[in-house]
């Protein structure tokens, strides 16, 4: 006798993650919903103008009930390389920490470059590939390659690896791999 067909909350180590497939239009279970003061239509515009693999979404304007001005933007939808965002102009009550931040695995010296000129203008430049943009919001802009080598087996190359990151604010491959091979 069958008690339950639901899946067991947690699965034996080893065994694969089984996903189901999206629903309605390629519809994303956790989306970032990003609150704005009131640039979040200036902010999606930006985000969309550095990513290479983006689009501008949907733009929804408050109405009559408010509580914006009416015809004002309330959210902002856009994609980041398949990664869905919302953006909402909800006022000054609440303001970005690093807290919470987005990291961007770069292929790459040319990309880690490029998006960290292009994110930190106007914004803060911070230790070990953290960024604030001009909105506030923290990045992390790192190439894949850093992971890579901070796990290596051999623990005196990880840590010259750790040691020369965190002289870092923007990550530089070269120096990484200077330090790994000692």
């Amino acid at each position: 006798m069958i008690l339950s067909e639901r899946p067991p909350l947690h699965r034996p180590l080893g065994e694969p993650a089984r996903h189901d497939p999206p629903k309605g239009d390629d519809m994303h279970k956790i989306t970032p919903f990003l609150w704005f003061d009131t640039q979040a239509e200036e902010a999606m515009h930006f985000y969309v103008s550095i990513f290479r693999n983006a689009k501008v979404g949907t733009i929804t304007r408050y109405g009559d009930a408010g509580p914006g001005p009416k015809g004002s933007v309330m959210t902002a939808s856009f994609e980041l390389d398949g990664q869905p965002f919302t953006a909402l102009n909800g006022g000054p009550q609440f303001t970005f920490t690093e807290a919470i931040s987005f990291l961007v695995n770069c292929a790459d010296q040319a990309e880690v470059d490029d998006l960290w000129d292009k994110l930190s203008e106007g914004g803060t430049k911070g230790p070990c590939g953290w960024l604030k943009d001009r909105f506030g919001v923290s990045w992390q802009i790192v190439p894949s390659v850093l992971m890579e080598l901070l796990n290596d087996p051999d623990p005196e190359k990880s840590r010259r690896v750790m040691e020369a990151m965190l002289q870092m604010t923007r990550i530089e491959i070269t120096k990484l791999r200077a330090a790994y091979d000692g």
